[in-house]
């Protein structure tokens, strides 16, 4: 009895004597409602990931396709004081500096084609409302308003600069006066 007793009370013998029943139940066969449980709950893990991926991919794809669309935005806005000013320099020669210098007249409006046709290739679209279309907030911005005659309430009355769109948002609304006009509009026949 002696030599069991000294047995137990080795500390060494007591580790292993334990470790060799954690072994023991590592080794037990798991239960098939703890397998379906654990199945269940890794199979719902995969989902989740696959679901994550394709948001992520889906997103990517969005802001790729954002990116392409939009990405030249912040141009485009500083272009159009460009095409800006190419418009008020044609619109200020008269005809005898036009005949003087038709070289550089020429130089100009082929450079503001050209400067359009950039914008046309990447979507950048002009606005350019004509005098009596119906005012639209959306794409026009009011600069004053003022009752002319002969004109409906709402009507644009004088375009001062185009708007521009790139790929259907807008980068600049088009700057208008709109008609304030309350009086009905007379026919021509009357």
């Amino acid at each position: 009895m002696s030599d069991e007793k000294q047995f137990l009370d080795d500390p060494e013998e007591l580790d292993a004597m334990a470790e060799e029943q954690e072994m023991e139940e590592e080794l037990a066969v798991p239960s098939i409602e703890d397998l379906e449980a654990e199945n269940a709950k890794l199979k719902d893990r995969l989902m989740r990931s696959f679901a994550d991926s394709e948001n992520l991919r889906k997103r990517a794809e969005r802001d790729r396709r954002e990116a392409e669309a939009y990405g030249g935005t912040k141009l485009a806005r500083d272009l159009l004081s460009v095409h800006d000013n190419l418009d008020r320099a044609l619109e200020n020669i008269d005809e005898d500096l036009r005949e003087k210098h038709s070289a550089l007249t020429e130089g100009l409006e082929l450079t503001r084609r050209e400067l359009l046709n950039v914008f046309e290739k990447h979507k950048i679209v002009k606005i350019d409302p004509a005098l009596g279309d119906r005012f639209d907030p959306k794409l026009h911005q009011a600069m004053f308003e003022a009752p002319v005659p002969d004109t409906k309430k709402g009507s644009i009355i004088q375009v001062m600069a185009p708007g521009f769109t790139i790929a259907d948002r807008l980068i600049r609304a088009a700057q208008v006066g709109v008609s304030s006009n309350t009086d009905p509009v007379k026919d021509a026949d009357s």
